[in-house]
């Protein structure tokens, strides 16, 4: 199993999308492919037809049993979503209330790790969408993962905003003495806007090495894509968006260690 986390404490920069669109390509090279929604908001989990404020089985089931991951639980969280070979596990609003809820319990950033182990011969990828805002869930995600995508919107404050989220993440890192590979992915880039070659040209500047080569357009398939619940290569697989995530995956792959152990947490 492979598990990859986007995330960036910034929202409206595509991380939904990219879950999506990643997953929905893995799922058609024959993958089977488990999205994980970790925001109360829960884009991911509206995405495909779910009601947050009505899920009756989510992500906050794992979050209610003091630390512990009961055998079978995480099996039962997950839900098919039209697509075949992608499966998903759904947010509930209630995720929202973790903070207040486990304020001074112990173990707890590493459930998802946890409730993941138990599923680790069923899906051969896991992509987790995440808040953007640093808390439990993003604990969470980061100690679960072994690929780390960043988003960013190609506009000045997302810039700001990729600042801050790699400031998290070095933390993080320091906290769990591990590196976590990380690609950021410059994101409804519009060449006809000043600001947007702008804003791509600094973040090449300044990110280098960090940085995907290429950028994901604005594309309205995508909005298409979301109003209708399927993945966007489901509507079209040469729209310009699609082809674009088309190469990130392939990088992504090409970039990408199988792991050799199941992971316990």
């Amino acid at each position: 199993m492979r598990i990859w986390a986007v995330a960036n404490q910034k929202g409206g920069v595509g991380k939904t999308t990219t879950v999506v669109t990643l997953g929905g390509l893995l799922a058609e090279r024959g993958k089977r492919v488990l999205v994980v929604d970790l925001d109360p908001h829960g884009s991911l989990t509206s995405w495909f037809g779910l009601d947050p404020d009505t899920v009756q089985r989510s992500v906050f089931g794992l979050f209610q049993n003091q630390g512990r991951v009961p055998e079978g639980l995480p099996a039962s969280l997950v839900t098919e979503t039209g697509c075949p070979g992608l499966s998903l596990m759904p947010a509930s609003t209630a995720l929202a209330t973790l903070e207040r809820r486990l304020v001074g319990a112990e173990g707890m950033g590493l459930i998802i790790s946890r409730a993941l182990a138990q599923l680790w011969d069923d899906f051969d990828y896991v992509i987790l969408d995440n808040t953007p805002s640093l808390g439990v869930l993003m604990v969470n995600a980061l100690a679960a993962a072994q690929h780390l995508v960043i988003p960013v919107q190609t506009e000045f404050l997302a810039i700001k905003g990729l600042e801050r989220m790699l400031h998290t993440l070095q933390m993080i890192m320091r906290s769990q003495k591990n590196a976590l590979p990380y690609t950021i992915v410059p994101t409804l880039f519009d060449r006809r806007t000043q600001a947007s070659v702008k804003s791509l040209n600094l973040l090449r500047k300044t990110y280098g090495d960090s940085l995907w080569r290429f950028a994901i357009p604005v594309d309205t398939k995508f909005r298409d894509a979301s109003q209708a619940g399927v993945v966007p290569s489901a509507l079209d697989t040469q729209t310009h968006g699609v082809r674009a995530y088309t190469h990130l995956l392939n990088d992504l792959l090409a970039h990408s260690e199988i792991p050799r152990e199941r992971r316990h947490g």
